[in-house]
């Protein structure tokens, strides 16, 4: 089968690589039909993340089944699926709490010896645990909304979660990438009265509008946290999401936040921890809450709504492209020429 393989800084390929087997009973191999390019994945086309030559990449994907190991007893082939971006065996302690990303036998699509979902097909460790079946009638013009559950919609859900967003809410969402305006999306679902979107994209903070943002505020830094404060009347908002990761990221979501207010961050880490102001946050009581998204936890949740129209993060997706071209996606994001690629194999 053909697959995406990363060959170091800006050096992916898509090649020929050995078909994935039920390697255990507890396995499904499954025939890609969706998938897509998150904006963490730039982090090792860029080479800030580091990779093995040859590994694969991508973790967000759905499909077919094709095949099912002896073990699997909720799948069989020709059900239609949707992969979380972390698999896990749904039996453990964290799953039965719904923290699935700490599964002892979980792991991440595309880390070493793994299929990525940017290809032809994978390999599913744990299927009963790890796939959610779709329903067999369900609208292809749906997909690209599903396949949004698979991270960056979840993602987005967890921020607001994290961050306590409540009905009448104020939310501030930090970054206008793909998370960010799920963030948006999320928040709105949730209730909140005012949602301020912090970017500066024009084209990105009208999607940021179309879901749900009251406001939009495009400075940065301190300028962002004076904009926020006036708009807000000087105190700030009751929740705030934050979606980029750096430390500038984090100190404007904790100085924007109302006191007794709450940070909920999904923002994949890449600037330390300097943004993070712990005698501000005490003296204001600021709380501060997030991380991996459960996404596997969420989807149940949050698949409904898709299917029924009232959540639709599909407009995230402004680029579609097919596996071949998955490299010249990659390039569009990286100059944010695209916002978030759809693959189709």
């Amino acid at each position: 089968m053909r697959a995406t393989v990363i060959h170091g800084p800006k050096d992916l390929r898509v090649e020929q690589v050995p078909d994935p087997r039920i390697e255990r009973p507890t396995d499904a191999v499954v025939r890609v039909t969706h998938a897509c390019i998150c904006g963490s994945d730039l982090w090792a086309y860029r080479g800030v993340a580091e990779r093995q030559p040859g590994q694969r990449i991508g973790h967000e994907f759905l499909g077919v089944v094709d095949e099912v190991g002896a073990r699997v007893t909720g799948l069989r082939a020709g059900d239609r699926v949707l992969a979380p971006f972390v698999w896990s065996d749904g039996s453990c302690d964290f799953c039965a709490e719904g923290l699935h990303t700490s599964c002892p036998e979980g792991g991440f699509w595309g880390e070493p010896g793994s299929d990525g979902g940017q290809g032809e097909a994978v390999r599913v460790p744990y299927a009963d645990g790890t796939l959610v079946r779709l329903p067999q009638d369900l609208d292809e013009a749906l997909l690209p909304a599903v396949l949004a559950l698979s991270d960056v919609m979840s993602t987005g859900h967890h921020a607001a979660v994290a961050a306590r967003v409540r009905p009448g809410a104020t939310v501030a969402v930090v970054g206008d990438g793909a998370v960010g305006l799920c963030g948006v999306l999320a928040a709105h679902r949730l209730g909140a009265e005012r949602i301020i979107a912090l970017g500066r994209h024009s084209q990105r903070t009208a999607v940021a509008r179309e879901f749900g943002a009251t406001d939009v505020v495009p400075e940065r830094g301190d300028e962002a946290v004076a904009a926020v404060r006036e708009l807000t009347g000087g105190t700030g908002a009751h929740a705030v999401l934050e979606a980029v990761g750096t430390d500038e990221s984090m100190r404007t979501a904790i100085s924007i936040a109302r006191d007794g207010g709450a940070v909920g961050f999904v923002g994949v880490p890449h600037g330390g921890s300097a943004g993070v102001d712990i005698g501000q946050m005490f003296g204001r009581n600021v709380a501060l809450c997030g991380g991996v998204a459960p996404a596997r936890a969420y989807i149940p949740e949050l698949l409904p709504d898709v299917i029924a129209g009232r959540l639709d993060a599909s407009p995230v997706f402004d680029l579609t492209i097919g596996l071949d071209e998955v490299p010249v996606g990659y390039a569009a994001m990286d100059e944010r020429r695209a916002l978030k690629a759809l693959v189709r194999p």
